[in-house]
């Protein structure tokens, strides 16, 4: 059955209407970037199983390649409870991706995360916000966390979604231009 005109219109209108309802960050990055825009989102699923829905913010103007130049946060939505030590440890193993880590800071790293990173439960919210050349702070459920004073630290954890080098290709596809997420 073709569609009709107002089914083509309220197609292409369905975006932008999705967008709309995620048009204001939440707090902690309205307090640390004021001019934060919702860039893309995305899903993360493992064997078919949804991990967490993820939020890029951003001041208008980010360049791909420059994702650790300028300031922007990145929000996870859990949708299932995970272990806030296999968080930090998945979290090294995924900035290994982009290159040696030294044993020192590897240790240094995971200590910095596993001290940070708390259990989450569905529905939980984590917050990232990235400084260039300082480091970052986190926030779980818009509360403050602490943050890692290391550029180093910060680009590598960024790297994690947003270096072509990531595990998910596809995820930094939709949180760098604009995706939505998928199903």
């Amino acid at each position: 059955m073709p569609l009709t005109r107002r089914a083509w219109v309220l197609a292409l209108l369905a975006p932008a209407v999705a967008r709309a309802q995620v048009a204001a960050p939440p707090p902690e990055v309205q307090r640390a970037l004021p001019q934060a825009q919702l860039q893309g989102e995305g899903r993360l699923r493992f064997l078919g199983l949804r991990i967490y829905d993820a939020r890029l913010w951003v001041a208008p103007g980010l360049e791909a390649l420059a994702f650790a130049r300028v300031p922007l946060a990145l929000e996870l939505i859990y949708a299932r409870s995970l272990k806030g030590r296999l968080i930090a440890e998945r979290s090294l193993t995924e900035m290994a991706r982009g290159g040696p880590i030294d044993a020192a800071q590897r240790s240094a790293w995971l200590a910095a995360m596993v001290g940070l990173f708390p259990d989450v439960n569905e529905g939980d919210r984590l917050t990232g916000v990235f400084s260039p050349g300082l480091g970052a702070a986190f926030h779980v459920n818009g509360t403050a966390l602490g943050e890692v004073r290391d550029a180093a630290f910060a680009e590598r954890f960024l790297g994690i979604w947003l270096s072509p080098l990531t595990s998910e290709p596809a995820l930094r596809q939709a949180l760098l231009n604009g995706g939505r997420i998928t199903p």
